[in-house]
């Protein structure tokens, strides 16, 4: 548009050209990897190998947790022992993004990995130095950065990850989130009236910030596709 008005500008000195940076450039995320049910199950069995004990027992729940719940990895860490209400099975996030807080209801298969891994966790590491869920070796809080060191060996070791590949923690909640809506989808379930829904469970502002989670998935294209020629077929 700059080129253009500066053309114009040589016809008419009046034209205006606007100044470079007016718009910003828009930020290009990373495309996802998309893991299967299979490759987390692989995820978690390869927790196993992880040593020492209380290193294996944190992150098989905390991998677990991510890809049940589609939280974000920093939502996880910054867990306490408060936040995690293993009784009626629901976490608090105090401090998603944006500052906003919300209730995270669990499957009482995932509140039971949580409550057997809390369990471990206080029998190898009885005097922690901080109040957090999870907890590194020492008793100190996890870092991210620790998370993705450790999470890049695993997918290495599982052959998941090439020059060209490079899963990340952070793709288990495009997973769960793709993941749900193809369920929904094969359910046949009100697809616009659930999208709200699913974008409240993940903490997002608006639906409109799910819907790119949702975006570019062959599967969960086809199965639209296929739904919305059904639904063609029974009004003709």
């Amino acid at each position: 548009m700059r080129g253009f008005a500066r053309y114009l500008q040589a016809i008419d000195p009046a034209t205006e050209v606007p100044p470079p940076g007016l718009l910003a450039v828009p930020r290009r995320r990373p495309a996802p990897y998309l893991y299967s049910p299979d490759e987390i199950v692989l995820l978690l069995v390869t927790t196993r190998r992880l040593r020492p004990p209380l290193r294996a027992a944190t992150y098989r729940a905390l991998i677990g947790l991510l890809a049940a719940a589609g939280m974000r990895l920093g939502e996880a860490l910054t867990l306490t022992r408060k936040d995690v209400d293993l009784d009626d099975g629901v976490l608090l996030i105090r401090h998603a993004k944006f500052d906003r807080m919300r209730l995270v209801p669990l499957h009482p298969s995932v509140t039971a990995v949580l409550r057997d891994y809390a369990a471990t966790r206080d029998r190898l590491c009885p005097t922690p130095r901080v109040d957090r869920f999870f907890v590194s070796i020492r008793g100190r809080a996890l870092r991210g950065s620790e998370v993705d060191r450790i999470f890049a060996m695993m997918t290495v070791r599982l052959g998941l990850r090439a020059a060209a590949v490079r899963p990340r923690v952070h793709d288990l909640r495009h997973s769960f989130a793709v993941r749900t809506l193809i369920d929904w989808q094969r359910e046949g379930a009100d697809i616009p009236a659930l999208v709200p829904v699913l974008s409240t469970y993940l903490g997002h502002v608006e639906p409109a910030n799910t819907y790119w989670y949702l975006s570019a998935v062959p599967e969960l294209m086809q199965l639209a596709a296929a739904r919305l020629e059904h639904q063609h077929g029974d009004r003709s």
